[in-house]
């Protein structure tokens, strides 16, 4: 069963049949991937380790605007992701969620099978001619606050992600942080928060321009070389205790909740195990989005390269590069490049 967002279309696709692709990732370049895949005739199964597809728009911020995807001057995470599920599964990709993919195993061609690669999951094994990891970040979890009493509070008024606005209404709030999702979150909840402050370690944002000349305009109180001590409070947030890290004076902020967003630790998990060549925590892709294993492919933010930018726009182009080159890879006899969508009758 697809929870969440789901298009009328029945997947076709055999469970037990050996696919054309096997997608890792069920996320918006993977969802991207498998359309594309459809539209190149293609056999696809969807794997992803979570219960929903979507990836970490579904899973950590369903309600958090998106702004750099084309059309779209800004989108609701879940409604970019109707959107792509509805696109992704309309030629009938089979989704198998909830399974991680664990071990990956080469089939050379044979008198009765193709070269192929077996695929073996916590729930189910899988056969695929080729493979498109398509992960985001790997398995991930939020970099927890560096201080003593910060599991106390998870859930009494602490949270590394916001999945419903409203639950932040005539709230104090007190954001951590200095990237995107920080500053997002700030020009989002500004509108409807009792009162808000967001202190981060330095002078300078990991964030883009537009975001953060946005957010000085709100009422916003931004402490820069800040960071936070201690939480207190009996049973839930009350207040936040933050120090400026140049001078150590402290400073109390009455407050109601924290938002952390201090990123994310990341791990390739068993992919680290499949003879791929890793740097840094990233698949390495050559231009053509191929690994350095024939007939595996990788795109969007898991992946690296020279000038590599970790857009969901640039998984997009990535995720029909590698798409293209794999159906020439199991197919000689098909075109590069299909010709325009617009040409489709």
């Amino acid at each position: 069963m697809i929870r969440g967002p789901m298009h009328p279309v029945k997947s076709q696709v055999n469970p037990e049949a050996i696919v054309d692709l096997a997608v890792i990732g069920g996320g918006p370049v993977g969802l991207y991937a498998a359309f594309y895949a459809g539209m190149r005739q293609m056999t696809v199964k969807i794997l992803d380790s979570l219960e929903e597809l979507g990836g970490q728009l579904t899973a950590l911020y369903p309600e958090k605007y998106i702004y750099d995807v084309a059309g779209f001057p800004k989108i609701f995470a879940k409604d970019l992701v109707t959107g792509l599920v509805e696109q992704g599964l309309q030629f009938g990709a089979l989704p198998c969620l909830g399974e991680q993919v664990k071990t990956l195993e080469h089939i050379p061609a044979n008198s009765t099978t193709p070269d192929h690669y077996v695929l073996g999951t916590n729930r189910a094994v899988h056969r695929a001619r080729l493979i498109v990891i398509c992960g985001g970040v790997g398995s991930f979890t939020p970099r927890q606050l560096p201080i003593e009493n910060a599991d106390a509070f998870l859930g009494k008024g602490l949270s590394y992600f916001v999945k419903r606005v409203e639950d932040f209404r005539d709230k104090k709030v007190l954001l951590v942080g200095g990237g995107d999702s920080a500053i997002d979150w700030a020009n989002m909840l500004a509108p409807i928060t009792a009162a808000q402050v967001l202190i981060h370690r330095r002078d300078k944002f990991r964030a883009h321009e537009d975001s953060v000349d946005k957010m000085m305009k709100t009422r916003t109180h931004v402490m820069l070389w800040h960071e936070i001590k201690r939480i207190e409070g009996n049973g839930k947030i009350e207040r936040a205790v933050v120090y400026d890290n140049r001078t150590n004076e402290e400073t109390v902020i009455e407050c109601d909740c924290v938002v952390s967003n201090l990123g994310f630790v990341n791990t390739l998990g068993p992919i680290k195990e499949w003879s791929l060549t890793i740097e840094k925590n990233s698949i390495v892709v050559d231009r053509l989005q191929r690994t350095n294993r024939v007939g595996i492919f990788s795109a969007g933010d898991i992946c690296t390269y020279e000038g590599k930018l970790k857009l969901i726009a640039s998984g997009f182009g990535e995720a029909a590069t590698a798409v293209n080159f794999g159906k020439t890879l199991i197919d000689p006899s098909a075109k590069l490049f299909p010709g325009h969508s617009s040409e489709r009758t």
